[in-house]
């Protein structure tokens, strides 16, 4: 008979990340995107969020910091992972029968630290 093994418990790193995009979630949605689509996974990376504003799809990246030790959090959309947000955003138009839809790649930048968090939309942070 196979073993039973217990689902692995997330990292911290992974309940930041999963906080972040909750947090991020609902500031969107103050902010007027709409059918916000989590964790959308391409063959090239990972969508964090896809939402629908102004007309455009919009691919959200969210960066979620506990501090600014090594940057603000937006600091950590470099330019490879520019790269692979592009592609993956790329991707996920052609599966959807929508390369001609308006679209666009925001970041959600989010600091954790004493006090409410602070949160800042990024509305066109990467160009594709």
């Amino acid at each position: 008979m196979p073993r039973e093994t217990k689902p692995k418990r997330p990292t911290a790193r992974q309940q930041l990340g999963a906080r972040g995009e909750r947090l991020a979630a609902e500031a969107l949605v103050r902010a007027g995107y709409h059918a916000i689509q989590p964790d959308v996974r391409m063959p090239s990376g990972q969508i964090d969020l896809v939402a629908e504003e102004g007309g455009d799809l919009v691919f959200i990246e969210v960066k979620t910091r506990r501090s600014t030790a090594y940057g603000v959090p937006a600091e950590a959309v470099n330019a490879p992972k520019q790269r692979h947000l592009v592609a993956a955003a790329q991707e996920y138009l052609a599966q959807h029968g929508q390369l001609d839809h308006p679209w666009r790649i925001d970041v959600v930048s989010i600091l954790l630290t004493h006090g409410p968090p602070a949160i800042e939309i990024i509305r066109h942070a990467v160009e594709g």
